[in-house]
């Protein structure tokens, strides 16, 4: 056994796996063994020591005033001759001659301890990641298969579905890039990490990462949409005074806001101040655009919005999108016109309301001289 005491001692010194766990998982394996040696009594069993892995096979019987099943009871009389202390009800273990497991031993502990090596370092696998999930992991793409990358991210791979990438980026073998880790799953090959490029919680950790005041607290994140690899829009506040939410989140001379940026391949990000006034709120989350006036119906949670001619494509954005993204941010249905076809709308009603009165007069003048 010499072998596999060297095996075990180098197992757990570079796997990290307790000795207990692989000599436990070994005496179970070279149990089947020990009954079939003893025409498989089930009462048979074994132990290995585990400094010195020598195997004691013994048989269980339990200790009873008259013995009816020689083969898994003993007396209590024969039981206090050879194991004093031990009474009516009690277990005992009876030596058995030892078995020369040999080849046999040899072969299927090797086995034992490989598949239990696997198991142990998937489960720690598991066990670490589950833990990470919701957090940024950086690596390198190792290939990409059917509709997947495959990301190395230290002591496994990740998985990232390409729809889970950003619109404007295709990426190459070697490519270093960081993700959201969205989920772990536990199958029979082991365990798949999922990672995500496109989720709007990957901004929202990159916030955390590279802003210290959001990471403690002092800035926090109300809402974040997104449309991967195009523009982000993210609202923040501040839970002290004396702090600029979105100067936080920019830095110096925009040094932390521009890092992200980098990240996402030039993905746009619009750094919205939060605002519990929803006309104040709806302006600010059409920026870049400047709003002239503001709207609101709040029964139906729909909004108005006026402005100048110049500004209206940038309020809507390209096929829509930043109004689409304003729309989710704030949780209101807006609707934008420009100034020229609001002043229409205002002249249209003017003359509307002119021929009302005009009616109205009319026919106030006509009920006078029938009476």
């Amino acid at each position: 056994m010499k072998e596999i005491a060297f095996l075990i001692d180098q197992i757990c010194r570079e796997k990290g796996i307790s000795k207990d766990v692989l000599v436990g998982a070994l005496e179970s394996a070279l149990l089947s063994a020990a009954r079939k040696r003893y025409g498989g009594k089930p009462n048979i069993n074994l132990r290995i020591n585990p400094e010195t892995l020598k195997i004691s096979v013994f048989e269980e019987r339990r200790v009873v005033q008259a013995v009816t099943n020689p083969e898994e009871e003993i007396s209590v009389e024969e039981a206090a001759k050879e194991f004093p202390g031990k009474g009516e009800g009690d277990t005992v273990e009876m030596p058995l001659a030892p078995i020369d497991f040999g080849r046999i031993a040899a072969q299927t502990a090797k086995q034992v301890i490989l598949q239990r090596m696997r198991e142990a370092e998937r489960d720690a696998l598991f066990n670490e990641f589950k833990g990470k999930v919701g957090q940024v992991v950086s690596g390198s793409v190792l290939r990409k298969e059917k509709g997947f990358y495959y990301v190395n991210i230290g002591k496994t791979e990740a998985v990232l579905p390409m729809k889970e990438t950003l619109a404007s980026e295709t990426l190459r073998r070697g490519d270093f890039i960081k993700a959201y880790i969205e989920d772990i799953r536990l199958t029979p090959k082991g365990p798949v990490i999922i990672i995500s490029r496109a989720t709007p919680k990957f901004v929202a950790e990159l916030f955390r990462m590279e802003v210290p005041e959001i990471s403690e607290g002092l800035v926090r994140i109300k809402d974040i949409v997104r449309e991967p690899g195009e523009r982000t829009k993210i609202a923040v506040y501040s839970t002290d005074s004396s702090i600029d939410p979105v100067g936080a989140c920019v830095g110096m001379k925009g040094t932390r806001v521009q890092s992200i940026v980098r990240e996402l391949k030039g993905e746009r990000i619009d750094i919205i101040p939060w605002n519990d006034d929803p006309r104040v709120l709806i302006a600010r989350a059409l920026s870049p655009a400047t709003i002239d006036r503001v709207g609101i119906n709040e029964e139906e949670k729909t909004a108005m919005v006026v402005v100048s001619d110049q500004q209206l494509s940038i309020a809507i954005g390209k096929k829509g999108q930043n109004v689409r993204l304003a729309m989710k941010l704030t949780g209101w249905d807006i609707d934008i016109i420009s100034d020229t076809e609001y002043s229409k709308i205002k002249m249209e009603e003017a003359e509307a309301a002119f021929d009302e009165a005009l009616r109205d007069t009319k026919r106030e003048r006509e009920k006078q001289e029938q009476e």
